[in-house]
């Protein structure tokens, strides 16, 4: 999940594996797998970047439960 901010500054968790695009439009606009659009803030590189650190954490938390001190 990644906290956003919605356009009138409210903030907003979106689980990132249901985002399909994000797009520019000027505002950023997430279209999730349920056709659901979702117009955010930041820009989508932030949402990339925000989506790739929390796959991270969540591969990473993972790997230590599965893999313990290999």
């Amino acid at each position: 999940m990644i906290q956003l901010t919605r356009l009138n500054g409210n903030p907003l968790v979106v689980n990132s594996d249901l985002i399909k695009y994000a797009e520019a439009s000027p505002d950023t606009v997430l279209t999730l797998v349920n056709g659901e659009k979702i117009v955010v803030l930041e820009s989508c590189a932030e949402v990339v970047r925000r989506t790739a650190e929390y796959r991270a954490q969540v591969f990473g938390t993972a790997a230590a439960v599965w893999l313990p001190s290999v």
